[in-house]
């Protein structure tokens, strides 16, 4: 718990600093944090990659909708890079790819078309269409009426388009002696009021305006949406409790594994309405003056008239025939139903699933991630063996290679139900949600070249 105080703090410091910071600054900054595990676990990283993103979109001119995807990607791949152990990262980064592709295709949609009729319009009022052919000139701007877009990105109806004014009209209706000096009084007074006019007009050449105001408009779209983000996460543990009634019933003896912030929460709002019993599985305290683990959390229960039993992991097994059933809470969830949680996790779910009791994983849906590991070693982050070995042993230190896990891969045919802040799902249900929040072409974002 100490790590994740730790972890909130260094987030809350850095979050503060982005108004003050220049982009890049920023992105080089929360790089470091993370290669130093300094912003540590999935919420922490997943506000953190929300709001850098967020000032990525909002901070670097584009000049299309290609240029922000690349962008964000670039940034997207550095941060997957500098922690890949924390999938929370680069679900973040395919969810803001997703937005500027669903809202660039909204753009395109409604401004198709406008696009004809603007490109019609630049065709006829281009200098090589200036001279137009005699015997056609009566057919050439048919009464109708049309749309165009101006520099403001708004939409204006007219009568019918006016023909142009010029000299050339004059020439194709009467009979001009064709001598020399005829023809060159006629030609500058025929092309010049033409030429001219488009110079003056700017309608023969490119337009900024309306490119701005369209990348503009997806900017502004895609920031509403990284807020929308934000916001899911902030309220994910919220929504996840609102399932704790119907999970939990009276008289359950509930076995939580080192509960993280969504599980307490979780507990705690069953048990405003339910009366049952806790189970708290937790690791032996490294030193025998430090304070029981999770007291806090046992102090709460305490108070809402909740009876807590602290275990410690090896005497798990003893206990395993008076469960009624197991609360885990989950670092990341992959496609095929397998989940990252704290090590010691998997120990409880195989006893669970032994007995027949059923195995519940809590997770937010920007913890569950398209990716499917390729090894469980890719997965699985170890820490420091100081607890398992004294430095004062140093023929042991020396001589045997003692490792600590800190995460540990769940298989899938372990759990029986995933509770999201969408509500109760099986595993067949995952690849559903999946599709509804990543795009295919985003989820091996990190391997484009």
């Amino acid at each position: 718990m100490a790590a994740v105080k730790v972890s909130i703090s260094e987030l809350e410091r850095y979050l503060k600093s982005l108004k003050g910071k220049p982009l890049d600054a920023s992105i080089d900054s929360l790089i470091s944090l993370l290669k130093r595990r300094q912003v540590q676990g999935s919420e922490a990283c997943a506000v953190a990659t929300a709001h850098i993103l967020l000032q990525v979109v909002a901070k670097t001119k584009f000049l299309d909708a290609d240029h922000m995807l690349e962008r964000v990607q670039q940034v997207g791949c550095r941060l997957v890079s500098a922690q890949p152990r924390e999938l929370a990262i680069g679900n973040i980064v395919r969810r803001v790819l997703g937005l500027i592709r669903d809202e660039a295709a909204e753009d395109r949609n409604e401004g198709g078309d406008g696009d004809d009729d603007d490109d019609d319009d630049d065709v006829a009022l281009t200098p090589s269409a200036a001279v137009p052919d005699p015997s056609k000139h009566n057919n050439q701007f048919p009464a109708s009426t049309y749309a165009k877009q101006d520099a403001g990105a708004d939409y204006i109806s007219s009568g019918p388009r006016p023909v142009r004014p010029g000299a050339l009209t004059s020439v194709s209706s009467f009979s001009v002696p064709k001598t020399l000096l005829s023809l060159l009084e006629a030609a500058p007074s025929a092309l010049t009021p033409s030429v001219g006019s488009l110079r003056d007009s700017g309608t023969s050449t490119p337009m900024r305006g309306p490119q701005n105001t369209k990348i503009n408009a997806l900017r502004s779209e895609v920031i509403d949406g990284i807020e929308e983000i934000k916001d899911e996460i902030s309220q994910a543990d919220d929504q996840i409790a609102s399932s704790a009634e119907v999970q939990i019933h009276p008289k359950d003896y509930v076995l939580v594994h080192q509960p993280s912030p969504t599980v307490q929460k979780f507990i705690l709002r069953a048990a405003t309405r339910r009366r049952f019993t806790v189970l708290i599985a937790t690791e032996p305290p490294r030193d025998v003056t430090d304070e029981a683990p999770y007291a806090s959390f046992r102090r709460k229960l305490a108070g809402v008239g909740i009876d807590s039993i602290n275990i410690m992991n090896g005497g798990l097994t003893a206990h395993m025939s008076r469960i009624s059933k197991v609360i885990l809470g989950a670092r990341s969830v992959l496609a095929n139903g397998a989940v990252v949680t704290d090590a010691g996790a998997g120990l409880i779910a195989r006893a669970a699933k032994e007995r027949g009791n059923p195995v519940i994983v809590l997770s937010g849906v920007y913890k569950l991630s398209p990716e499917s590991a390729a090894t469980e070693e890719s997965l699985i982050e170890w820490g420091s063996s100081m607890s398992q070995v004294s430095f004062a042993d140093g023929s042991l230190v020396n001589g045997v290679e003692v490792r600590s896990a800190v995460t540990e891969l769940v298989p899938p045919e372990l759990v029986d139900t995933y509770i999201t802040n969408l509500g109760a799902h099986s595993r067949n249900h995952l690849s559903s949600i999946i599709a509804d929040h990543y795009k295919p072409e985003d989820v091996d974002f990190q391997l484009w070249k």
